[in-house]
């Protein structure tokens, strides 16, 4: 076991929670009082501390700005209606995040200073965390590379730092999603199952052609024939197809979703057949086509569950049903909710108590 972690606090000396509209909450754009900072530094990491939020100071001739060592994670904290605050499946997001680190060349961070190291500022500003219906306390834990130096090489230091800020809903309607042909987000071998910053960075184009012909997401396909689905843009692509939860084998271009190992585990528990493996473009449209493609959506952290309304392909759209009439995925989200929520018993024990 690792000791508790000693963590240097310095409080802000002017909240800016009174300030905050909680009824209007974009995503990804307020934020808490307080961070975490680290440094990593001759081998070992140091210096963990609370702070105010607030600018980081940098030299520009960092690493992380010039050759790309910089990585994140995604988590959600809630909040019970008893005030208990849990966060969901933080293990598995430290399990993601040593990946991300060493498929960058960067130090890993244990799993339980991770975990210890959120907990300890989603517990300061507890207070942030929203009560409404589909609201939740975003944590953004990240590193970078730090070292002053213009060289082609692995920095020698880092800094990790935790933002956490309140948020509601990622999407608002149902996804009018594009499946890509042209562009590739990953290929094999490089890293698209990391959460790097460059990976996100190279989708942006494609991205916002996509937003400018009026769809909301991209469907990722593979970089050799664009003949297999991949991920969304912003969450893993799941499909309910013939009776079946299909969705592609999280390999070394697919992001191994905490949400998606989630609702494959419900899936097994409900006595639904779950197949990982390569999931062809042909057979999804297919079944848009017949009718056996009777679920589709999108599965994150940010997303929770977003329904897939219509799925163009090579010029063509095709629409899918109701999402409301959709049994799987209304009861994926309801369960999900119950349990972060805690309104039903948590047997997976997938919350963590701060």
């Amino acid at each position: 076991m690792t000791e508790t972690l000693d963590i240097k606090l310095t409080k802000t000396s002017q909240s800016r929670l009174e300030q905050t509209d909680f009824d209007n909450l974009p995503f990804g754009r307020t934020f808490s009082d307080h961070m975490l900072v680290a440094d990593y530094i001759d081998g070992e990491w140091k210096n963990f501390e609370i702070v105010p939020y607030g600018p980081i100071a940098i030299s520009p001739a960092i690493s992380a700005l010039h050759y790309g060592q910089a990585f994140f994670e995604g988590i959600k904290a809630y909040k019970h209606a008893d005030g208990t605050v849990t966060i969901f499946r933080p293990d598995k997001n430290a399990i993601r995040f040593n990946k991300s680190a060493e498929r960058l060349c960067m130090p890993t961070l244990p799993q339980e200073i991770f975990v210890q190291s959120i907990a300890a500022v989603v517990d300061i500003d507890r207070e942030w965390i929203p009560t409404k219906e589909n609201h939740a306390l975003y944590i953004r834990p990240f590193m970078f590379a730090t070292d002053p130096y213009l060289g082609v090489t692995p920095s020698a230091t880092y800094k990790f730092v935790v933002l956490v800020g309140p948020v509601g809903p990622y999407f608002s309607k149902a996804l009018r999603v594009k499946i890509e042909t042209h562009y590739t987000r990953a290929a094999e071998g490089g890293m698209g199952f990391a959460k790097a910053a460059g990976n996100y960075g190279s989708s942006m184009l494609p991205a916002r052609k996509a937003a400018e012909e009026g769809f909301d997401q991209l469907i990722w396909t593979d970089a050799k024939e664009h003949a297999f689905i991949e991920e969304m843009g912003a969450a893993n692509a799941m499909f309910l197809l013939d009776g079946k939860l299909i969705t592609a084998e999280a390999k070394d271009t697919i992001l191994d979703g905490v949400t998606r190992d989630t609702v494959i585990a419900l899936a097994k528990e409900w006595g639904i057949t779950v197949e990982e493996r390569k999931v062809s473009v042909a057979e999804i449209i297919e079944g848009a086509k017949n009718g056996k493609l009777t679920d589709a959506f999108g599965a994150g952290t940010a997303a929770t569950i977003a329904p897939v309304g219509s799925i163009s392909y090579n010029g063509e759209e095709y629409f899918l049903s109701d999402p409301e009439t959709r049994a799987f995925s209304k009861r994926v989200f309801n369960t999900l909710d119950a349990i972060k929520y805690g309104t039903t018993p948590d047997t997976h024990g997938w919350n963590y108590v701060v």
